[in-house]
């Protein structure tokens, strides 16, 4: 997502700009497929960017700000990643006051074929206008929301809650009609209906090799919900079930027959 995002940034930028130190092989196939351009440190980033967007799993969103923020950067930085808005208004607070921080979400697939993913932004005016204006005729729509750092990482967690739950969900109905012998009735029985992803039980491997990244980003959605006085647990759940596909990373070849096998095996670590 990220590399595909910001090469559409190129359209109004004088140069798009990445990282490669602490990246895998992947990363930089990716950086290279989309042109942009490598510089050897952070710290050459932080130099020379006037906007940094960061689009990363989770987990690390906290630790990248606060690498940008110690380099002592002041220009905008926009925090796109899948956390809860307290994380985002936290990570605001690690900049110095000449920084603006932006509150991004994307919701829809990369850029790429034919998608054209929203990226929804709040905060400063200023700071959103010229995210915004990045992606003017792109196939990233950028969409202003308003002026409050929270605003567009809720609306991001809203919608990938039941985005991703629904799938971990459509697994654990197969993987149980599987035991009892009728899956391939339970898909004659989805086709009546318009339970649009049990009808389309192949897109369960596609979310158990996304499950390493998905699952994080349930905790933030059952921290988002929790903060509000809303129940959490069903998301805590699925974050659990996920932890069952953390071993097929990115596996493009795994087959659904595979993917319920893991879901009905528990961890290996389980029990320790």
């Amino acid at each position: 997502m990220g590399a595909a995002v910001a090469a559409c940034a190129a359209a109004h930028a004088a140069a798009v700009l990445w990282c490669p130190e602490g990246r895998g092989a992947a990363s930089a196939r990716r950086a290279e497929r989309f042109g942009l351009e490598p510089v050897p440190t952070l710290r050459d980033l932080a130099d020379r960017a006037d906007i940094v967007l960061a689009l990363c799993p989770p987990a690390a969103a906290e630790e990248l700000a606060r690498q940008v923020a110690g380099l002592g950067f002041t220009g905008v930085y926009v925090e796109a990643n899948a956390v809860n808005p307290e994380r985002t208004r936290r990570i605001a607070g690690l900049f110095p006051p000449g920084a603006t921080v932006v509150d991004g979400g994307v919701i829809g697939a990369p850029p790429v074929g034919g998608s054209s993913p929203l990226l929804y932004l709040s905060g400063p005016e200023a700071g959103t206008a010229a995210v915004a204006g990045l992606f003017t005729g792109t196939a990233v729509r950028a969409e202003v929301l308003g002026p409050r750092i929270g605003q567009a990482s809720s609306l991001k967690l809203a919608y990938a809650g039941f985005q991703k739950v629904s799938r971990v969900l459509v697994g654990l109905s197969y993987a149980l009609a599987r035991e009892h012998g009728v899956d391939a009735e339970l898909l004659d029985v989805a086709g009546l209906r318009h339970d649009a992803y049990l009808a389309e039980p192949d897109a369960v491997t596609a979310a158990a090799a996304r499950a390493w990244r998905w699952g994080p980003e349930m905790d933030e959605i059952a921290d988002t919900l929790e903060a509000v006085g809303l129940p959490p647990e069903l998301l805590r759940a699925a974050a659990t079930t996920l932890e069952r596909w953390h071993d097929v990373k990115d596996d493009a070849a795994l087959t659904l027959p595979e993917a319920l096998d893991r879901l009905a095996a528990p961890p290996a670590d389980a029990g320790r």
